[in-house]
């Protein structure tokens, strides 16, 4: 395939050998979710992040200043966290900072369970986000032989969930790990249990979901992401085996060599399932 980079290609057939020979049933995926799980452009624009949608329109789902105060912090931090010259150590400070800055301007501005449907069932009918092409293979395949996936974001669980939940996607195999409102008994947010952002997902314990004893009979795991800070997701975790698969969305000339030092497989272009399922169906064969 055009669009697939493999960094070292006989130390990849040795991994994906062991992962064949062991079956699915010693198998979980851990994912991000944003421009990995979704494109990273739609409709020849680059795509939106899932809670960038809330400040699409002014006024249309939270206070009148949000999206003017929410663009502010993404133009201030955003450069900061796609630039390959900055070390992980100031990535980590910055993004911690911006990312408290913005869940509490979010309760400010009146985030509530209700918005999190509307806001959602919008964004599907507009068609504003969509998984990649061909997930409905990817997803069927997880449900139907019971492997688990584990999606872990920097961005907000409510809104992952009910998105997954509205694609008519959201079955027991999945569990998200994400930053999660607490409401009051009237639906709106009063606070958030625990900061998560790019670089400290190595942080959030897999071993404090309820899965997680299933999880451990399934050492083998594919790791999916579009930045590497979504390689500490599996940090903590006593895996056998692992295969990295990074979706190199941006900075392509400038990212491809860090990506090949840190993924088993690059895949650019913004592509589809189309080789991830493949390997899906190998495992389980």
């Amino acid at each position: 395939m055009q669009d697939i980079i493999i960094s070292n290609p006989g130390k990849f057939k040795q991994k994906l050998k062991k992962f064949v020979e062991a079956g699915h049933s010693n198998f979980h995926i851990l994912s991000d979710f944003d421009r990995t799980l979704t494109k990273a452009f739609y409709k020849s624009k680059k795509a939106s992040a899932i809670i960038s949608y809330l400040r699409k329109d002014k006024g249309r789902y939270l206070t009148e200043d949000y999206s003017e105060k929410a663009h502010i912090l993404f133009d201030k931090y955003h450069p900061i966290e796609i630039n390959p010259n900055i070390d992980i150590k100031e990535k980590k400070e910055k993004m911690y900072e911006w990312w408290k800055k913005h869940k509490e301007l979010l309760i400010e501005s009146g985030f509530n369970k209700q918005l999190v449907q509307q806001a959602i069932k919008n964004m599907i009918s507009e068609e504003s986000l969509d998984f990649r092409e061909n997930y409905l293979k990817f997803f069927k395949l997880l449900n139907e032989n019971n492997i688990p996936l584990i999606i872990m974001s920097s961005s907000l669980g409510d809104l992952i969930e009910e998105f997954i939940k509205q694609k008519n996607l959201l079955t027991n195999n999945i569990q998200v790990i994400a930053n999660i409102f607490e409401f009051n008994n009237k639906g709106k947010a009063i606070g958030i249990k625990k900061i998560i952002h790019v670089f400290n997902k190595h942080e959030m314990e897999l071993k404090t979901l309820p899965i997680y004893k299933e999880l451990l009979k399934r050492k083998n795991v594919l790791l999916l992401g579009d930045s590497i800070g979504d390689l500490g997701m599996i940090e903590g975790f006593p895996y056998e085996n692992l295969i990295k698969i990074g979706f190199l969305n941006e900075n392509q000339e400038e990212s491809l060599e860090l990506y090949k030092k840190s993924f088993d497989v690059i895949i650019t272009n913004d592509s589809s399932f189309d080789y991830i399922n493949e390997l899906l169906k190998k495992i389980i064969s």
